[in-house]
């Protein structure tokens, strides 16, 4: 928790009045037992009317002006608690976006989106009640038994017997609840993941007829996770019944006693009053300190959980290094590369050398799983080589800075992403400052200009989450035109025309030999035809290269490419 308090530090002022106020109103509570005794003991006894109704006006008093410190106290512990949250969950999200791929793998994806809701919603509330009723309860209880032992020691002296006991069950319940909080939190993860998981696959699931068996699967996770939760409720919920138990004893034997003292006359009626008084605002309190140290011990469990999110160093480290002298003049170098994904015992992609220089057009080819998306991520500094180097533009790419080296670089991923809100908007990605004409060049080059011209909106229409207003062909070309309009020295396009027909793809690619800006393009691609007229080509097999060179020199010495090309021929593509 101490890493996260920074984050309360723009609201001290807050952090102080709220608590400030809380005990004014606790110091006017406390003074009501001792007017309501005065009131019975001299105004009732005595039938003294005038001085009831003054007492009557000091409660009205005291009522107001505890209502309006309460008030003061709920505005600034909200305007803390929702600053504190809002602050965290922006550091909390800045953070994660300087992830390197690996760490979002080892963390999840659905752990992230928990720690950053529900776990900063938690934190949230705790915040609040902390503000308002840590110090106050307290207080009220101590304060409460203080002042019992100036009304009658003897009878005070009950106070001093439960109380202690009511700390035992609540600091003991606490202790016992913590890390259980912990392990409900982690189950709520995997609920979480498993939800996400089958809403971004419900086409796949109901096309495989899998409903029950993923109903199944989230009941089992959901099941789990109801019975850590149940079984904190149940240790929680003694809570309650038990200082319930120990404060009523407590007025049982505050009431037979001091009826006996009365009737012996060494207590006064109002004497009696205040003592009760003075132990139902013990248990109104304490019964709101208990909820209190349960909100509190949720919010310290989460708390952990976002420091370690927080803790998690940004692995994308700019590191001081010369650059590689055999490398200049050249656009991108891979010197005996290799991959090694975390967890994995062998490496994905090794062994890759290849030089490009710029304005060349790179293909790289290779059966599923053979490492193509690999090679090109070690570019973007995705992920880091674990052996060998990788350079652009004569640096090794570990020395740029992550926002220098994307800055060279438009990617196209395999899975074509959009954002909700304009075709517009999505294009400026690229390039926040692009005109209308550089937008509509970037679509037409994309293959994308004609379908978008059709929309009523034209760069204006209207683009809903994930693009799924838009076919998967389209989206392609929407997101290729996004990656045009940034301009970038290094242009890749990762399996970026799966989805395209074959005329589409020999337009598209005949519009990126004509870029006038010349980028060095590397072309992922299933279809040998779709790489055929690059300048060279890198043909992986499991992971490592089996061949490099132009298409028809591969045809001739590469025997993995060769079949790839006659089995794609076979099956009636065509060259173009």
């Amino acid at each position: 928790m101490k890493k996260l308090l920074p984050y309360l530090k723009p609201y001290t002022k807050e952090s102080i009045i709220s608590p400030l106020f809380k005990l004014l109103e606790a110091g006017f509570d406390l003074m009501v037992p001792i007017i309501v005794k005065e009131m019975i003991d001299t105004g009732i006894r005595n039938a003294d009317k005038p001085y009831i109704w003054m007492m009557c006006d000091v409660l009205a008093v005291f009522a107001l002006v505890g209502l309006s410190c309460s008030l003061i106290a709920q505005y600034y512990a909200a305007k803390a608690a929702v600053g504190f949250s809002a602050g965290l969950r922006s550091a909390l999200f800045a953070h994660m976006q300087g992830f390197s791929y690996t760490q979002t793998d080892q963390i999840g994806t659905s752990t992230l989106i928990t720690r950053m809701t529900a776990d900063v919603n938690q934190l949230q509330s705790g915040i609040n009640l902390t503000l308002r009723l840590l110090l106050r309860s307290p207080i009220i209880v101590f304060g409460a038994m203080i002042l019992a032992f100036t009304v009658d020691a003897k009878s005070a002296w009950i106070f001093a017997v439960v109380i202690p006991l009511l700390a035992v069950v609540v600091f003991g319940i606490m202790l016992t609840g913590v890390p259980l909080y912990k392990k409900v939190q982690q189950n709520l993860d995997r609920v979480t993941s498993i939800t996400r998981e089958n809403l971004n696959g419900v086409r796949v699931i109901r096309a495989f007829r899998k409903e029950r068996e993923e109903e199944a699967r989230f009941e089992d996770a959901n099941a789990a996770h109801n019975h850590i939760q149940n079984h904190v409720g149940k240790i929680s919920a003694l809570m309650n019944p038990i200082t319930l138990l120990l404060v009523n004893g407590g007025l049982i034997v505050l009431l037979l006693s001091g009826a006996i003292r009365v009737d012996q006359g060494n207590l006064t009626t109002g004497e009696v009053f205040a003592l009760t008084n003075y132990m139902s605002q013990i248990l109104v309190e304490l019964v709101k300190f208990a909820n209190t140290i349960i909100t509190v011990n949720k919010a310290l469990a989460c708390a952990d959980r976002i420091e370690v999110v927080l803790d998690t160093p940004n692995s994308t480290e700019v590191l001081s290094l010369p650059a590689v002298a055999g490398d200049a003049g050249t656009a991108v170098c891979f010197h005996n590369a290799e991959l090694t994904y975390e967890g994995n015992a062998e490496p994905s992609v090794s062994h890759v050398e290849l030089t490009v220089f710029p304005g060349e057009t790179v293909g790289i080819i290779g059966s599923t799983g053979s490492g193509k998306t690999s090679v090109i991520n070690l570019i973007s500094r995705y992920y880091d080589a674990t052996s060998g180097t990788v350079t652009v533009n004569g640096r090794d790419v570990r020395s740029y800075s992550p926002t220098e080296l994307r800055e060279k670089i438009a990617v196209v991923p395999q899975k074509a992403m959009l954002f909700r809100g304009t075709v517009r908007s999505n294009l400026l990605w690229g390039n926040e400052n692009a005109t209308d004409e550089e937008l509509w060049m970037a679509l037409e080059r994309a293959c994308a200009k004609e379908f978008v011209m059709k929309k009523e909106g034209g760069l204006d229409t209207p683009v809903e989450q994930n693009g799924r207003n838009f076919s998967g062909g389209q989206r392609q070309r929407l997101t290729i035109a996004r990656a045009l309009v940034r301009g970038a020295e290094i242009l890749i396009l990762d399996d970026a025309s799966s989805a395209l027909d074959y005329a589409t793809d020999a337009a598209l690619r005949r519009a990126l030999r004509e870029l006038p800006n010349h980028p060095t393009v590397f072309l992922i691609s299933q279809r040998t035809a779709s790489i055929r007229h690059a300048d060279k080509i890198l043909v992986l097999e499991d992971g490592e290269p089996v061949g490099i060179g132009t298409h028809d020199d591969l045809l001739k010495g590469c025997e993995v490419y060769r079949e790839i090309h006659e089995s794609q021929f076979r099956k009636g593509g065509a060259e173009a």
